[in-house]
């Protein structure tokens, strides 16, 4: 009997729509059903892939991208707000005053301005899973669909050297005390999550307290979680724990669940990788990194943190996501991140904006000189936009109808547009895109099919893109 949570390389190859009709067709004549369908269809998990790996960075509380690289300078005053426009390195892509770095790296990105969904504000499963529909509340669930990361996890069958999936520099709402679904394993389950890291943000001390619309540069590193070895503990003695923990653990195998266990077993390994991994500490040591260059990403929280996920993409992980978050709570630094409802030009012009362009423009830069923009995808996006009208607190609300993501290096063909809002960025004009297109389009890069299915918690096979079609139009 086939078991589908069985070997995490059983029934990962998604099929055709066409095959799904085929599979039940002979099923209904008698023949071998789905999951014999799904198991003889599983055939090599990479095909023509452009990208090795993937840096996804994530702007938490939906960034106003008509303020950043769709600007509408013959709106009324009321929309198209405070910022010009000025030129990029490709002719008639035009970007934000205030991000004269990357405007010289356009000819690098494809400018999607057309995303849209109606599954919710601040809800961020759609841009981590391509799942869209309009959930109960924005807590994870253990029924939820996985994350791309996750997925990758599932997909690399055998333990690797390193965790294939690494989430900086927080739980996803650490900085508000709440904990939001999205990049997580969901119904693959949470030996899929990711590894995540912890950080200590702060700020600057001035003359003046952070306030909800007038936030601080949040200063800090991400770190490893429990990963140093207690004093007088060499590793030698920890090889001799560890061998004890085996066979205790394997008493405890007999009584256990096998699934419990081996989640279990995975978490163990993988703590126990990353304190015996020189590769893995290497790369969250920036004091082994050229103080210039750590310099030139900005000395931040969102520039530390990307600029490990590069050391991390050296080093070998795959998937490193980003997340620019909000820090209010466990700590008062910035009440907004993204989330701009009042005083949203100042807050871009003084705080979001020169850190964006910076570290963005570092990170290309780096990938450039290393030769990794070759094999790694870059994808920009948020969880929604921002009111195409101004409020009366010079800020902008939530918005879902129409809002933008980037994606640059490989497989992408850059300095491209796709799609188009309208005059006042409001509602999609041309080429509407789902959140699932843009999954899609990243398993597209990597090599994997995007209608390639993986069982659910109730063992039937679900399409990795949530049905996304990849954007054909950007790819190279």
């Amino acid at each position: 009997m086939l078991n589908l949570l069985g070997s995490p390389r059983r029934c990962c190859d998604g099929i055709t729509r066409r095959q799904t009709l085929k599979a039940g067709a002979l099923s209904a004549l008698g023949g071998f059903g789905l999951p014999q369908i799904l198991a003889a269809e599983n055939a090599g998990l990479v095909h023509d892939a452009k990208a090795k790996n993937v840096i996804f960075i994530f702007l938490l509380g939906g960034a106003a991208t008509q303020d950043m690289y769709d600007l509408k300078p013959d709106a009324p005053a009321e929309v198209r707000g405070e910022f010009k426009p000025i030129p990029t390195s490709v002719p008639g892509i035009n970007v934000c005053e205030h991000l004269p770095q990357f405007a010289q790296w356009a000819h690098q990105f494809a400018f999607i301005r057309s995303v849209n969904h109606k599954a919710g504000c601040h809800n961020c499963l759609p841009c981590f899973t391509g799942y869209d529909m309009l959930p109960p509340d924005q807590h994870p669930r253990e029924t939820d669909p996985p994350s791309i990361g996750s997925v990758l996890q599932y997909l690399s069958g055998a333990q690797a050297e390193l965790p294939q999936y690494v989430y900086m520099p927080n739980w996803l709402g650490w900085g508000q005390a709440f904990r939001r679904a999205g990049p997580y394993g969901g119904f693959l389950g949470k030996r899929y999550d990711a590894l995540t890291t912890e950080c200590q943000p702060y700020y600057d001390k001035t003359s003046f307290d952070p306030l909800p619309g007038n936030p601080q540069i949040v200063r800090g590193e991400p770190v490893l979680p429990s990963t140093s070895l207690q004093e007088g503990m060499t590793i030698d003695r920890l090889n001799q724990r560890r061998s004890l923990l085996n066979q205790i653990d394997e008493e405890r195998r007999r009584a256990d669940q096998i699934l419990t266990a081996s989640t279990f077993q995975r978490n163990q390994q993988q703590a126990f990788d990353i304190l015996t991994s020189s590769k893995m500490r290497r790369a969250f040591d920036l004091t082994q990194e050229d103080p210039r260059i750590v310099e030139r990403y900005g000395r931040t929280l969102f520039g530390n943190s990307t600029l490990i996920a590069r050391r991390l993409i050296q080093a070998g992980v795959r998937f490193v996501n980003v997340t620019w978050d909000l820090y209010w709570g466990p700590v008062n630094v910035d009440y907004d991140a993204w989330d701009t409802h009042t005083n949203n030009f100042n807050i871009l012009k003084q705080n979001k904006l020169p850190g964006f362009d910076q570290t963005i423009s570092a990170l290309m830069q780096d990938l450039q000189s290393s030769g990794l923009m070759d094999e790694t995808l870059v994808v920009i996006t948020s969880e929604m936009g921002r009111t195409p009208r101004i409020n009366g607190n010079a800020g902008r609300d939530h918005w879902t109808n129409c809002f933008g993501s980037l994606l640059a290096g490989a497989g992408i063909k850059g300095g491209t547009i796709h799609g188009s809002s309208d005059s006042q960025a409001a509602y999609v004009k041309d080429k509407p895109v789902r959140p699932a297109d843009l999954i899609a389009t990243i398993y597209q890069t990597l090599g994997i099919d995007p209608e390639r299915r993986v069982p659910d918690h109730t063992n039937r096979p679900v399409e990795i893109s949530q049905g996304g079609v990849p954007i054909s139009e950007i790819l190279a």
